[in-house]
């Protein structure tokens, strides 16, 4: 995920934050009452997160699974020690297309009343770093969210974590090994397509199987 550094100046409760509207195209997360824009980042953590909106979503269609995958489309109302309530928007969520359905006539956010969605991503920054490792994977746990992937480009590495007793229990992947996912199984990914050129980066070129 990208963030800019300065959140706006007035604090805004839960029902402020899910009403609020500047008239921008700016989507903007919440932390502890802040809102924090969020910015289009680089081409590159462009490609990465529509590559692999692109491959869940055939997937899903290949397999006729009943699920959809939305790119920074869903918020999750976070768990945090405070008064000030938080939203995280990833990059990439995977839900089932019932409770997809169900947001429709209202706020994408998926609130703590809500099931958990399926999978999520986050793609990291330079900026983002800490808080893709640290605060968002416990907070995501605490939420009892089964699979999360921190899809590093700085370190060229895969991170998924998966749910144990709400704790995660993570494994890095590099290079040509195969991403073990829990909820796509049968998902043929490596983390060394985060090495391919930016042009390359598709369905058509990245996949040995097409």
């Amino acid at each position: 995920m990208i963030a800019t550094s300065q959140p706006t100046t007035q604090k805004l409760s839960w029902t402020e934050y899910l009403a609020y509207a500047d008239g921008s195209d700016t989507r903007y997360e919440l932390l502890q009452g802040d809102l924090i824009p969020m910015s289009l980042g680089t081409g590159r953590h462009g490609a990465i997160s529509e590559f692999l909106s692109d491959s869940f979503r055939v997937h899903i269609r290949q397999q006729g699974l009943p699920w959809t995958a939305k790119q920074m489309t869903v918020g999750i109302h976070s768990p945090r020690a405070g008064r000030w309530e938080t939203s995280r928007i990833p990059d990439m969520t995977v839900l089932t297309a019932a409770q997809w359905q169900s947001l429709s006539e209202r706020e994408a956010v998926i609130d703590y009343e809500d099931p958990a969605p399926l999978l999520v991503v986050e793609v990291v920054s330079p900026s983002t770093r800490t808080t893709d490792y640290r605060a968002k994977r416990t907070e995501y746990a605490m939420r009892d969210i089964q699979e999360y992937w921190i899809v590093d480009p700085i370190t060229v590495s895969v991170t998924v974590c998966l749910l144990d007793d709400r704790l995660y229990d993570a494994v890095e992947h590099k290079g040509s090994q195969r991403i073990q996912s829990g909820v796509f199984p049968d998902l043929e990914l490596t983390a060394e397509l985060l090495e391919l050129d930016l042009n390359c980066l598709t369905l058509e070129n990245a996949n040995p199987n097409n």
